[in-house]
Protein backbone atom coordinates (compact mmCIF):
# COMPACT_ATOMS: atom_id res chain seq x y z
CA UNK A 1 0.00 0.00 0.00
CA UNK A 2 1.70 3.25 -1.10
CA UNK A 3 1.14 5.60 1.84
CA UNK A 4 3.98 7.96 0.96
CA UNK A 5 4.94 9.42 -2.41
CA UNK A 6 8.32 8.35 -3.79
CA UNK A 7 8.84 11.70 -5.51
CA UNK A 8 8.13 14.16 -2.70
CA UNK A 9 7.73 11.88 0.37
CA UNK A 10 4.30 13.38 1.17
CA UNK A 11 1.33 11.34 2.37
CA UNK A 12 -1.10 9.96 -0.22
CA UNK A 13 -4.84 9.63 0.19
CA UNK A 14 -6.99 6.82 -1.24
CA UNK A 15 -9.65 7.99 -3.71
CA UNK A 16 -12.14 5.60 -5.28
CA UNK A 17 -12.53 6.08 -9.02
CA UNK A 18 -16.07 5.22 -10.06
CA UNK A 19 -15.27 5.00 -13.78
CA UNK A 20 -12.43 2.46 -13.34
CA UNK A 21 -13.99 0.78 -10.26
CA UNK A 22 -10.61 0.94 -8.46
CA UNK A 23 -9.04 2.87 -5.64
CA UNK A 24 -6.11 5.05 -6.63
CA UNK A 25 -3.75 6.84 -4.27
CA UNK A 26 -3.56 10.59 -4.79
CA UNK A 27 -0.59 12.77 -3.82
CA UNK A 28 -1.84 16.32 -3.35
CA UNK A 29 1.62 17.85 -3.70
CA UNK A 30 2.66 16.07 -6.92
CA UNK A 31 -0.88 15.77 -8.27
CA UNK A 32 -0.66 12.21 -9.56
CA UNK A 33 -2.52 8.95 -9.04
CA UNK A 34 -0.79 5.62 -8.37
CA UNK A 35 -2.22 2.12 -8.06
CA UNK A 36 -1.66 -0.44 -5.31
CA UNK A 37 1.64 -1.56 -6.91
CA UNK A 38 2.97 2.05 -6.71
CA UNK A 39 2.92 2.60 -10.48
CA UNK A 40 1.97 6.11 -11.61
CA UNK A 41 -1.33 5.91 -13.49
CA UNK A 42 -1.96 9.51 -14.48
CA UNK A 43 -2.08 13.09 -13.26
CA UNK A 44 -5.14 14.77 -11.82
CA UNK A 45 -7.23 16.60 -14.40
CA UNK A 46 -8.55 20.11 -13.79
CA UNK A 47 -12.14 18.80 -13.67
CA UNK A 48 -11.24 16.25 -10.98
CA UNK A 49 -9.44 18.90 -8.95
CA UNK A 50 -12.46 21.21 -9.14
CA UNK A 51 -14.77 18.34 -8.14
CA UNK A 52 -12.60 17.49 -5.11
CA UNK A 53 -12.56 21.15 -4.04
CA UNK A 54 -16.35 21.37 -4.40
CA UNK A 55 -16.85 18.24 -2.29
CA UNK A 56 -14.51 19.61 0.38
CA UNK A 57 -16.37 22.94 0.52
CA UNK A 58 -19.72 21.11 0.74
CA UNK A 59 -18.41 18.93 3.59
CA UNK A 60 -17.08 21.96 5.48
CA UNK A 61 -20.41 23.75 4.98
CA UNK A 62 -22.35 20.78 6.38
CA UNK A 63 -20.09 20.29 9.40
CA UNK A 64 -19.61 23.91 10.49
CA UNK A 65 -22.96 23.89 12.29
CA UNK A 66 -21.95 20.93 14.47
CA UNK A 67 -20.86 21.85 17.98
CA UNK A 68 -17.15 21.48 18.61
CA UNK A 69 -15.69 19.37 21.37
CA UNK A 70 -15.05 21.19 24.57
CA UNK A 71 -12.23 20.19 26.84
CA UNK A 72 -13.35 19.76 30.40
CA UNK A 73 -11.45 18.36 33.31
CA UNK A 74 -13.19 15.64 35.23
CA UNK A 75 -13.10 16.04 38.95
CA UNK A 76 -11.34 13.39 40.96
CA UNK A 77 -9.17 12.18 38.08
CA UNK A 78 -5.42 12.66 38.22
Amino acid sequence: MPLFCKQCNERRLPIFQETEKKTFWHCEKCGNFVDAEDMIIREVTEAEKNEMDAKLKEFEKKTESLPGESLSRRKGVN
